[in-house]
């Protein structure tokens, strides 16, 4: 892990070198007909100069000054000749009402397409309409998720505020090597579904930097997601930093070489979290380090849960498949919300297997909090507050 994890840090800034030099032809979204006032439609100026910046032989920026730019749903395509930067200085808004982005489910969208920066700026979606429309059950579209990469390798996405989402915030998708550093997700803490970063299929993420407080996971981890690493990080409001939910389907990608370290959480739901369905699956987790961390009221600091199962739906009286392994829990201190800062609850099936507990301390109004442990094998070593159940 350590080798592949200074390698990788290595990587990444060779890519973040590459990305952000040599642009020497600037197109600028006014130019093509973007008015900053908020209220013109500037999706079709926005299209034109990147279809621009697209045939350019040399590395282009395309600009976005400041001001307020009108986005309905929009599509960024590749593959292009050269690398691009997006340099934003302004804030990009959805449509007041949440129906125009309809059942796209994204709103801005890059697919097929490398060696893309986007720099700075403001993502403002103007998701509260869509939350009531949630919450009072009415007949709702699916929800787009802000910032969308599909199938994109080598992107820097650094310095860009995202607020308000509809549902996801940021969403990376069968990429390879993307960058993601000084990002900041703010949505409120019931709004539904509203993680700040979603990655899966990916390979090569890096994340730091980065405060997301949202009303679902700060960062959430799908199928499929591998050589993955996070520091930095300041989570809460929200739902932690969690490895799933895995398992939905029975064929599925596992996760392995996964890394968070140095970050915050305040207020959240949960820490660090693994989570599957309890359904048969061939998915694993595996080597996965969660090291030097500070919780601040979490309500689940440490949490495994293998036996997820929303409205008693579709998997009741089964167990999961996900095979869990080999993961270090390491210097994380701080304290729990509730008296039960540790839970391990790993199929009856498929035991979770190398759990390693080293130098824990969470506490509970001043005590020592508890601990509680199912079908789990490990070893705990250092300072262990609560008493280890491995």
């Amino acid at each position: 892990m350590a080798r592949f994890v200074v390698s990788y840090v290595v990587l990444s800034f060779f890519y973040i070198f590459q990305l952000s030099n040599a642009a020497s032809t600037t197109y600028n979204v006014m130019r093509f007909g973007a008015k900053p006032d908020g209220k013109t439609d500037a999706t079709q100026p926005f299209l034109k100069a990147w279809s621009a910046a697209c045939r350019s032989a040399t590395p282009p920026t395309i600009y976005v000054p400041r001001g307020r730019y009108l986005l309905k749903a929009i599509v960024f395509r590749g593959p292009c000749r050269s690398r691009i930067t997006f340099q934003i200085g302004g804030t990009l808004v959805a449509p007041a009402d949440y129906r125009a982005l309809g059942n796209s489910r994204y709103w801005i969208l890059f697919i097929k397409i490398n060696r893309v920066s986007v720099i700075g700026g403001t993502l403002d979606a103007r998701g509260a309409g869509f939350w009531a429309c949630r919450k009072y059950r009415q007949n709702c579209p699916v929800g787009a998720s802000s910032l969308t990469f599909n199938w994109a390798n080598n992107i820097l996405i650094s310095g860009l505020t995202s607020i308000n989402s509809q549902s996801i915030h940021l969403v990376i998708n069968g990429c390879k090597y993307v960058v993601v550093r000084n990002v900041k997700a703010f949505a409120p803490a019931q709004s539904p579904n509203t993680d700040g970063i979603h990655v899966q299929i990916s390979t090569g993420v890096t994340i730091t930097g980065s405060t997301l407080q949202t009303g679902d996971d700060c960062i959430s981890i799908g199928p499929g997601t591998r050589n993955m690493v996070m520091s930095n990080i300041k989570c809460g409001p929200g739902h932690g930093v969690s490895i799933g939910s895995l398992g939905k389907e029975f064929n599925e990608d596992g996760v392995e070489n996964i890394m968070l370290t140095n970050s915050v959480f305040s207020g959240s739901d949960n820490g660090v979290r693994i989570k599957s369905w309890a359904k048969p699956s061939n998915g694993f987790v595996r080597k996965v380090v969660f090291q030097n961390l500070i919780m601040k009221d979490v309500k689940n600091p440490i949490i495994i849960d293998q036996n997820y199962c929303p409205g008693n739906t579709g998997c009741p009286r089964q167990t999961s498949g996900i095979k869990i392994s080999r993961v270090t829990y390491k210097n994380i201190q701080g304290t729990s919300a509730t008296a039960e800062a540790v839970t391990f609850d790993c199929s009856p099936s498929h035991p979770c297997r190398g759990i390693r507990l080293q130098d824990i301390k969470l506490t509970y109004n001043n005590k020592a909090a508890t601990s509680s442990c199912k079908n789990i094998g490990g070893t705990s070593t250092g300072v262990l507050m609560p008493e280890s159940c491995v």
